[in-house]
Order: structure tokens, then sequence, then C-alpha cells
């Protein structure tokens, strides 16, 4: 059966004098683990060697809250039968590597648990831990693994290399005699016990923790031998113990908080109630009948030569299993798959279950800047991964991954919205804190990585997302750029790559969103290093198809005549492409699209005249039977100070009916109207 194999650190590439390997020997509430030198160069090697050749099954890994690798590959090494048990002959095996968030969600105060399945065989396991995440916190761009597990099987012969779960006698027989238990557990091969997991250790005082260990054993057996009643009072013990294990831990983390403010008098009093509180769990619990008196005495005893010593702890448990690699392939460098709800077919047939005390609050210590000792208390559960990648999205994202790593990107493609708002938070924080000594290369390579970013997040329905990717194009183009001093042609492709899709969101169905991109445009237009390449203008004017949505088609003209109302003709927009953009939208036929347009041409021909009809229809009778250009054509003739054609007729008619009156002289015309009068005629002029 699985179980937790003992290792110890034999190599190590570098260390913090105060965070040494050594600490990843011990697994406790204590543990305070191992941290990279400062400054240091990238990868950072940690080796493990087992007691004994074993077949690996998972690996899990706790990260540091805010001195996070971006990424950790695997090996297993083995020595060759012929060769020297020494470090030298070690051959290595690559089995994967794990890509760690950047913790920004928690706010830098939880650390991620990293499971991982595999099968492979070895005396030796090598941990290649790259660069870390840059945030405020990692002054010296270290990285930290607080506690590292390890649970497989010892191989007891060479021969049983295909098989660790049965042993063999000299003669190739299997004998079954060697484990009691092995008539139970030899029909569940892959089952991993709770207690070896590492949240097990990592919560429970240590002196608990074996006597749990050892009443578990005693329950195992006594579902063996049938007596189901004492089973049934060990799993009741089992559990009181572990709610009191956990309040020690915390009452532990208390203690050496006191020691290191010099507060003497309350660490003797933590330790008392450490005391009291342990002998009354004992007492009431009757330890003395569930195991013998001199078990419970050599726990203590044990106990004492445990170091102790300050922990951070903050916790943000997340299972990320790994398949076995197969043969390297083309695609060795990408990530094992994983399964997100389940186990992979090839690893263990279930799940490893959820520990019942995964929801407890796991203790915490952290120091804040003046090196005083504060412990909170957060509390440790399961999260969903944000998912997969598909090949066809890991290819497109290649550039992206390369600059930020599969975990952050993966974040982007995830179903969750809020997953793809903490990616573009991340990838924010990321490109701000980038340190000014970057060449122009490496501030390219991630100023395009988060364009790529930004380009997809636009188009998003959510809004928050949407609204993130407005800030990061922001901050590119308005801080980034210039302060990285990057060229021009950097300007024109952030502008070239999102514009398009920022043209498009402006006919969202939303209408915040709709304005929103709108407002963003104008000010885009306006940066101060985005001004000069007119590259805003021109994307807008650029013609539409007149197939294109009416809510879309009229906000494009919206802007259009907003960017010529803020900026008039310089900046990109001139007579022919406003007046060929303007023609177009007045083929549409939405009547809202081409009223806008409209107002576009009234107000440039009432600017430059004349050459704006050089784009239009000649001005004919045949012409101005058209409605919307009669209009037009009527409205030009009343800027030059023409009369219209209305006008003209008005005058005509005017005329006509004065010629008339002429024929009649007043005199003459007084007595027609007097004669009608008295011939009770009405006569109406």
């Amino acid at each position: 059966m699985p179980h937790k194999l003992p290792f110890r650190v034999i190599h190590v590439s570098g260390q913090d004098d105060s965070y040494r390997a050594t600490e990843l020997n011990y697994h406790s509430p204590l543990t305070k683990g191992w941290q990279a030198a400062r400054y240091c160069l990238y990868p950072q090697d940690i080796i493990l060697q087992l007691d004994q050749r074993s077949r690996l099954r998972k690996i899990q890994l706790l990260s540091h809250q805010f001195l996070v690798a971006t990424k950790i590959e695997f090996f297993v090494g083995d020595i060759p039968d012929e060769e020297a048990t020494t470090l030298e002959h070690a051959r290595y095996t690559r089995l994967g590597y794990v890509s760690l968030s950047d913790n920004e969600k928690t706010g830098f105060k939880a650390r991620e648990l990293k499971s991982v399945h595999v099968d492979a065989m070895g005396l030796y396991l090598k941990l290649n831990i790259h660069k870390n995440h840059i945030n405020k916190f990692n002054l010296y761009n270290q990285v930290g693994v607080i506690a590292i597990n390890v649970i497989g099987d010892e191989i007891h012969r060479p021969t049983d290399i295909l098989d660790p779960d049965i042993h063999l006698d000299f003669d190739g027989k299997k004998n079954y005699d060697n484990d009691q238990g092995l008539d139970r557990l030899y029909s569940r091969p892959d089952y991993i016990s709770p207690l070896d997991d590492l949240a097990f250790d990592m919560y429970q005082d240590p002196e608990v923790a074996q006597i749990i260990r050892k009443l578990e054993k005693r329950k195992q057996e006594s579902v063996r031998d049938d007596r189901f009643d004492y089973a049934k009072k060990l799993k009741k013990v089992i559990e009181d113990l572990q709610k009191a294990g956990e309040k020690l831990g915390k009452y532990e983390v208390e203690k050496r908080q006191a020691v290191e403010n010099e507060d003497y008098d309350k660490a003797k009093l933590k330790k008392e109630q450490m005391d009291d509180y342990r002998l009354q769990v004992y007492r009431d619990l009757n330890l003395d009948e569930l195991m013998d008196t001199n078990e419970t005495i050599q726990v203590r005893r044990i106990s004492i030569f445990i170091e102790l010593s300050p922990v951070h702890y903050e916790e943000h448990h997340q299972l990320s299993p790994v398949r076995t690699p197969p043969p390297r392939t083309p695609y060795d460098d990408r990530p094992i798959p994983a399964s997100k709800n389940r186990e992979p077919p090839i690893e263990l047939s279930t799940p490893p279950p959820k520990t019942p005390y995964d929801d407890r609050p796991l203790p915490v210590s952290k120091r804040d800047n003046n090196g005083i000792l504060l412990v909170l208390f957060f509390t440790l559960h399961f999260t969903d991964e944000p998912g997969q990648m598909t090949e066809k999205d890991l290819r497109a994202a290649s550039s992206a991954i390369d600059a930020f790593g599969e975990q952050l990107v993966s974040k982007a493609y995830s179903k969750t919205w809020s997953y793809r708002e903490d990616a573009l938070l991340a990838v924010y924080k990321q490109m701000q804190e980038l340190p000014a000594t970057s060449s122009k290369d490496e501030a390219r390579t991630f100023m395009r990585a988060s364009i790529f970013l930004v380009k997809k997040a636009i188009d998003d329905k959510v809004y928050a997302v949407f609204k993130a990717s407005l800030n990061l194009l922001k901050m590119l183009l308005t801080e980034y750029i210039p302060r990285f001093k990057l060229s021009r042609s950097d300007t024109i492709y952030c502008c070239d790559k999102t514009l398009p899709n920022l043209l498009h969101k402006s006919g969202d169905t939303a209408v915040r969103n709709r304005d929103d991109a709108k407002k963003f445009v104008m000010e885009m237009a306006n940066f101060t290093d985005v001004k000069p390449t007119n590259c805003v203008p021109h994307e807008c004017v650029k013609p539409f198809k007149t197939s294109i949505a009416p809510r879309l088609a009229q906000s494009r003209c919206e802007i259009v005549e907003l960017q010529y109302k803020e900026l008039g003709l310089s900046g990109g927009l001139t007579v022919e492409n406003l007046m060929i953009f303007c023609v177009r939208a007045l083929s549409h036929n939405a009547g809202e699209v081409r009223e806008v347009a409209e107002r576009i041409i009234r107000s440039l021909y009432k600017e430059v005249g004349q050459p704006v009809k050089d784009f239009l229809p000649a001005d004919t009778d045949k012409t101005r039977k058209n409605t919307l250009w009669r209009q037009l054509f009527e409205y030009f003739d009343k800027v030059d100070g023409k009369p219209s054609k209305s006008d003209v007729k008005r005058q005509k008619a005017d005329a006509k009916l004065t010629n008339k009156q002429k024929l009649w002289p007043p005199e003459q015309l007084q007595q027609l109207k007097d004669r009608l009068q008295e011939n009770r005629f009405f006569f109406t002029y």
C-alpha cells in the first residue's frame, strides 16, 4: 500500500541561511521551509534521497505565499545495479512539471498545495525550480518551498520491481504473511491513507499526529479481526484527537509568537495551557485504555527532539494531478494534462478521499515590517482549477505562456469569469513591476504577450473582464511604453491589434460596454504616444460593409463624428477618408446610420465646401429625385447662399401672380369688387 516515504535533502543549489533545505526533512505546523538565496540564479535544484529504492505514486509540494516559483519540474533518479550508490551515478528521468499561481488573488496570504500523481521508480527525487513570480513583497527575487511529501512503496527485492505491492521470498513465491493486513489491503493496492497526506502533518501537533497514526493502525487491525465496536470507538477518538491536535498546533504558534516578542510570561502561560489541555484531552479520551502507557511516553519523548521554529502559514489547497509522461516527444515541454475533477485514467483507480479536516482553520504566522510575529488563522479549502487548455489554445497562446506561464494564461482561458479577471490583474501587476533595468527586447516580449491577452479579453461578455482589459491596455500605452522607451512601431502594434476589437465592442448589446468602448477609443486617440501615430483615426475611418449590424454601424459612425468634432481635419482625418467612409455609410439600410453619416458630410461641407461634392453624384434633376441627395444638395445650396430649387419655383409662382395683377389697374379692380359685393358675391383675393 502506498505510504509516506522518509527522505532527506542531500543537495541544494543554494539557500537562505535562515531557511535551510534541512527544514524540508520535517513536517509540522512550525516548519518554516526552504528559501533560495537572495538574487540567486535560476533554475534552483533540490535533490531528495529516499531511504531505499521506491515506486513513487504521489508527490506533494507546499509553496510559499509570496516567494512563488513560476514552474517546478520533477525528475526521478535511479542508479544502475552495477554502479556505486552515489549521487554522481544517478540517472534522471523527467516526469513533467507543474505551474504555480502568482497568488495575487489571495493577496499573497495563502499557500498553494500541489498534489501530483506519478508512477515512477528510483532512489532520488529532483526538483528543478524556475524563476519567481514578481510581486512587491518578493524584494530579492527568491522562491520558497515550505514542505515536500513523497508517497509510494519501497521496492524490497530486485525481482519485485514490477509489483512492489507483493513481497517475494528468495524462491520467487508470493508471501502474504509479511503483512498482517495484506488480505484486506491487497484488494486496494493504490489506496493512500489520509494520514499520509501533507495537509495532515501541517495541521497537527507532532505528538498527537503520531498517536493518531498508532490508533489508526489499531483500528485497521480491529476491522480485520471483526472487532467493529472497538473500531468504532477508535474512529471517534481519532476524530477528537484531530481537533485537539489542531488546537495544540495553534497554541504552539502563539507560544512562538510570544517568544519572538520576548513576552516570556505569555510564552510560559501558553506552555502551561498546552500541557494542561493535552493532559485533559488524553484523560477524557481514556488513551491509557486504548494504547500502552509506554507508547504514550515514548511519543512525548520523541516530540522533544523536533526543532521548533516559527512558520508562515496561509494555505490555499489546490489538487493538480499530472499524468506520468510518455517518452520524450516534440511536445515534451508542454505541461502534462491533468483532470479537474478526477484522477487521470492511468493513475489511481479512485481519487484520494478528501480528508475530514480539510475545512479546519490552519495556524498562520507572518512577520510585519517591524519583525514582529503576527498570528493569523485561515481556512484550508479546496478550489477548482481554472481548467486545462486545449492543444489549439496552447499553440495560439504560446507567446503569452512563455512570458507569464501556463498557470496564469490558463486562467485567461477559464470558463470562470473571476479567473479571467484575475489573469488580467496579475499581468497588470507584473508589467508594472517589471524591473526598469530590463532590456527593450524583454520589455517588448512581455508587451506583446500582454496585448494577446488584452485582445482576447476585450471580446469578453463579462463587463468586469472587459473593464480589466481596458485598464491594462491604458497602462501599457501611457506608462509601460514610455517607461521602457519603446519605439513608435510598438505603439502602433498595440493599437493595430486592439482597435478592431474595441470598434467591434462599440456595437455590443450592453449599453455600458458600448459606451465604455467608444469612450476608450476617444481617449486612446489622445494618448501622448498614440496621437502622433494617427493610427486610431485611420482605423476608425476604414469603410465597413453595408451588411454589418445597424448598432455596430451606427457606433462606428458616431465614433468618427466625435473624432471629427474633436480633432478636425488633422490627426489623420482628411476630406478623402472621411467622405469615402460616409458615402459607404449612406448606403446602409438603417436610417440611424445614414443620419449620422449625413451630419458628418454637412459639417464637412460647411468647413471645406466644394471638395465634398467630388465624392458625391452629380447634382442633376435626376439625382435630386432621391430624397437623400436632394436634402444634401439643398443644404449645400443654402451654405453657398444660393436659393434652392424650391425657392426658385416659389419665386416663379410669385412673379406669375404679379404679372396677372398688372393686367387690371387698381381703380378698375376696385370697381369690380364693388359690383360683386352688390350682387352678394364673395370674393377673396
